[in-house]
């Protein structure tokens, strides 16, 4: 499985202890697209990276933090395809993956410890989409993309 991960300013520290429990998998590659460093950067430019590499299929899936990870998961799900899930538990980072299909992974630096994010992580790793009625579903979040409002 191939994971593309970035973070703002906020949360970078948390990448790197993230990206600890990520190479914990054999099968997992990790592709690191910044920042790395505390100066200061725009989280939805670190989002639209993450993003551009799931969406063209050479990330199967995303992981994005900032500060809170609200900014950073807005701004993902503002790309068309991707259903970016903010977990702060084990059992809502299950519940993205089975049945929201949630491709990107949203983390807040400021306020998961590396404890609970470690294993927040490994759950979301772990977890397939169930499929079944929650397709259905997954399809009809994915139409809104599509919906002209107004």
């Amino acid at each position: 499985m191939n994971i593309t991960i970035g973070s703002d300013h906020g949360a970078v520290d948390l990448k790197e202890e993230v990206k600890m429990v990520l190479h914990e998998f054999s099968d997992v590659h990790v592709k690191d697209v910044g920042t790395f460093g505390k100066e200061a950067v725009d989280y939805p430019d670190i989002a639209e990276k993450v993003c551009a590499d799931v969406i063209s299929g050479k990330a199967d899936r995303g992981i994005v933090l900032c500060g809170t990870g609200l900014g950073i998961s807005i701004a993902a799900n503002k790309i068309k395809g991707i259903r970016a899930a903010l977990c702060a538990d084990v059992y809502t980072a299950i519940m993205s993956r089975k049945h929201n299909d949630a491709n990107v992974l949203a983390l807040g630096g400021r306020v998961t410890g590396f404890g609970p994010a470690g294993e927040i992580v490994r759950a979301w790793i772990r977890t397939e989409f169930e499929g079944g009625r929650h397709a259905r579903r997954v399809e009809k979040i994915m139409a809104l993309e599509d919906q002209k409002n107004g």
